[in-house]
């Protein structure tokens, strides 16, 4: 069977309106359209509405969501704001959870809210470096899905695209091994077979250090449905190397 993939650059609190333009062009002349590969680009905010129509080809994401429509929340981001100018929208990354200390109880009314208004969450789930050498990450993962989707139905979680972010891996140049990141992303895709039918069908993408050099043999495992990339996504060349990889595998 014919693998597909998403390739979604984070690109966190990094890119000016103008640097974020140059940015779209730039990778939109440097890319193939490919059906089975989707490109996604998490920009900051205010860069969104400047680059939500730039490219056929590169689909636009929020780097977050607040849980209610509008009120008294000085600098969140209602989904009103973010409909007809996103298709996308991250949720739980590491940084909002041991940053922001954002809670499982939050972003499970995040993904609802998400749900509500038509637009597709990217759930972003992982472990710290001590959970992993204490031998917990399998159960800090279970406890992030069973928390996070709480009260959702099996049509509603099949909506949603899961990100693997083992915390210790994110920006510090280390990376799980291609091994080590499919055991996870089986056991994820194990956990969802008591969710959801055909569970296959559900992308997993894997987020931490992503680099041209380890993506093939990272998008090259069974359950590994293609990459949340960080810092690699902030330069054209490298970004669309990887994309380039994908593209490659997914023939």
């Amino acid at each position: 069977m014919k693998k597909e993939f998403i390739i979604a650059g984070n690109w966190k609190m990094n890119k000016t309106v103008e640097e974020s333009i140059d940015f779209i062009k730039e990778l939109d002349d440097k890319i193939e359209a490919n059906e089975g590969v989707r490109i996604l680009i998490f920009p900051p905010f205010t860069s969104i509405y400047s680059i939500s129509n730039l490219s056929d080809k590169i689909k636009i994401g929020s780097q977050n969501i607040f849980y209610e429509d509008r009120g008294a929340y000085t600098g969140e981001i209602s989904p009103l704001m973010l409909k007809n100018l996103v298709d996308y929208v991250l949720i739980g990354h590491s940084e909002r959870r041991e940053i922001f200390k954002e809670l499982d109880s939050d972003l499970n009314k995040k993904i609802k809210t998400a749900l509500r208004h038509k637009l597709n969450p990217v759930l972003c789930i992982g472990e710290t470096l001590e959970q992993r050498e204490r031998g917990e990450t399998l159960k800090r993962i279970k406890k992030q899905i069973d928390e996070d989707l709480k009260g959702l139905k099996a049509q509603e979680i099949k909506s949603i695209i899961f990100a693997y972010e083992p915390i210790w891996a994110i920006g510090t140049g280390e990376t799980a091994s291609p091994a080590q990141a499919q055991e996870v992303h089986g056991f994820i895709r194990k956990l969802l077979e008591e969710k959801v039918e055909n569970p296959e069908d559900i992308f997993i993408l894997y987020g931490g250090s992503v680099k041209p050099e380890n993506s093939f043999d990272l998008l090259s495992q069974k359950d590994i449905n293609g990459a949340l990339i960080g810092g690699a996504s902030l330069k054209v060349d490298l970004f669309s190397a990887i994309i380039e990889t994908s593209c490659k595998i997914a023939k």
